[in-house]
């Protein structure tokens, strides 16, 4: 029993893993941590998995059940994250605070938001940085080492492949220069030998072989079909910026036609409400006058119709006061 790892299990999948495969913090074996993807929080900036697939949350179990208990939280007065749920700072700043005694400036973002551990194992190629600062460093140190593994692998890579390119270069060199040597027939033969005698003695190629001649022709059609192939890249390129350039002339001439129109529409339209508003104008005055001439009428009219019955009244009363004198003359 003493001899056998002890094995431990994945939060997510219970499959049993050794504890440095597992991840540190949430216990994820290497599968589920590819499978579901590391994502920060959007208050207290601190990385998690997320739990399943197609979740889009972005927000800790932890920040989760605090804005449940304590509603949305504020900026820190300390580190400025969007994470105080009780009070003015953060449980982070808090504990530190608690801990390390009070803040100290950090010596990269220029903020009273780092604290002093009183060692110097702790810092950071000397320097005393707060908690994103320190995030910050060490992911571009692992993007580093990252891009300069990665750079080792593509030059071994390309060295290796230089080394079997040459190979199979003087492979087939040395192939051709055999086939020229036979086809010459069985003179050429004792030739043959010598010349690879001579190559495998001196490790460098003679400028009078045929292998060299081979290679020098190859290496001469070879630029040849590139200078064609240059050419002709030229040529289409010219045809394109030529297309490109007929192109831009046809949109800056279609363009220009359209503001044009475009002025022109726009002046017909303010003449024609020019002319429709002063319209609008002289019928309003020839309402107005109207209506003052239709009240001036119904004046007269009123007056003439006062006057008539007055004259009616007055005929009435005298043919009244004729009729009464008349017997007394008889």
């Amino acid at each position: 029993m003493s001899g056998q790892s002890v094995l431990f299990a994945c939060s997510k999948c219970f499959t049993r893993h050794e504890f440095h495969e597992l991840s540190p913090g949430q216990q994820l074996c290497k599968e589920c941590r590819g499978a579901y993807p590391i994502v920060k929080c959007t208050y207290c900036r601190s990385e998690f998995q997320q739990s399943s697939k197609g979740s889009t949350s972005t927000i800790c179990k932890k920040c989760e059940q605090n804005v449940k208990q304590y509603g949305k939280p504020s900026a820190c007065e300390y580190c400025h994250i969007i994470a105080a749920f009780i009070g003015s700072r953060c449980q982070r700043c808090t504990n530190s605070e608690l801990k390390y005694g009070p803040a100290v400036t950090c010596e990269q973002c220029k903020q009273r938001c780092a604290f002093d551990r009183q060692d110097d194992n702790k810092k950071i190629d000397g320097k005393l940085l707060c908690w994103l600062c320190t995030l910050s460093y060490k992911r571009a140190l692992a993007k580093a080492r990252q891009v300069e593994t990665e750079r080792r692998l593509a030059k071994k890579r390309s060295h290796s492949t230089d080394k079997s390119a040459s190979q199979q270069i003087k492979e087939n060199n040395s192939r051709k220069m055999a086939r020229n040597e036979l086809n010459k027939g069985a003179s050429g033969v004792p030739e043959i030998a010598e010349k690879m005698a001579r190559v495998a003695n001196s490790g460098s190629i003679d400028p009078n072989s045929s292998d060299h001649v081979v290679a020098m022709t190859q290496l001469k059609e070879t630029i040849a079909s590139l200078q064609k192939k240059l050419t002709l890249k030229d040529k289409d390129l010219l045809q394109k910026e030529k297309q490109i350039t007929e192109l831009k002339a046809q949109n800056f001439t279609a363009a220009n036609e359209l503001r044009n129109k475009m002025k022109e529409t726009e002046r017909f339209y303010e003449t024609k409400i020019e002319m429709l508003n002063k319209k609008v104008t002289n019928l309003m005055k020839e309402v107005a006058t109207l209506s003052k001439s239709s009240k001036r009428l119904n004046k007269e009219s009123k007056n003439i119709e006062n006057s008539s019955i007055n004259v009616g009244k007055d005929s009435g009363k005298d043919s009244g006061g004729s009729g009464t004198d008349s017997p007394s003359t008889n």
